[in-house]
């Protein structure tokens, strides 16, 4: 009785080990696009000198933190978008010596996503090409992420400013849920906030 064997017993398919390794590829291809995309932001971000100042509200030591800033920068102007109420925020920075017309207040945003969606028109049309991101060191992951997808559509450089917090990092769910929803804004122009409040 003669046994016979093939090479392919003993062997791999390089057929197979190469698809294994395509298939591969394809999976962590988008991951390494995101990565470089971050990568490039935040050396932009570090080689900026930003034109304006821009406050998430939410906290008032988000605009106490805006109005240091501005005293140290008196180029800067300061937009608030949907802070503390108009009397408070104008009397935090006038305590600094921040003249009133440096000072921007909007309270159209919602939440998050909003902040930058309600804001981003009137920044690029006065001429804002980086500003100084404000806000919680908790709050900074997805807001960094929003306004990197919406404000760099415009052009918009980030520098963050990170203000400290004593609340718990916000979960990843809500950083992937406001990032889908910009990436909605820039495909439709809607932001989706129906969505949020079914998921909040």
């Amino acid at each position: 009785m003669v046994l016979k064997f093939t090479s392919h017993q003993f062997f791999p398919s390089t057929t197979s080990c190469q698809q294994g390794k395509r298939r591969s590829f394809f999976w962590l291809l988008p991951a390494l696009i995101v990565a470089l995309f971050f990568a490039y932001k935040e050396l932009q971000s570090v080689l900026v000198q930003p034109d304006d100042v821009f406050v998430l509200g939410g906290l008032e030591k988000r605009e106490w933190e805006a109005a240091e800033l501005a005293k140290d920068n008196p180029e800067l102007d300061i937009w608030v978008s949907s802070g503390s109420p108009e009397g408070y925020v104008r009397g935090v920075f006038d305590k600094a010596g921040i003249e009133g017309d440096r000072i921007h207040l909007d309270y159209t945003a919602q939440d998050t996503v909003t902040n930058f969606t309600t804001s981003v028109d009137q920044l690029q049309m006065a001429g804002v090409k980086s500003v100084y991101l404000v806000t919680s060191k908790n709050h900074m992951r997805r807001a960094r992420i929003v306004g990197e997808i919406v404000f760099g559509s415009r052009g918009i450089i980030l520098k963050p400013i990170v203000v400290e917090s004593a609340g718990k990092p916000e979960p990843l769910s809500k950083t992937a849920r406001d990032g889908g929803r910009a990436f909605l804004w820039l495909l439709t122009g809607k932001t989706a906030v129906s969505l949020k409040d079914k998921l909040d």
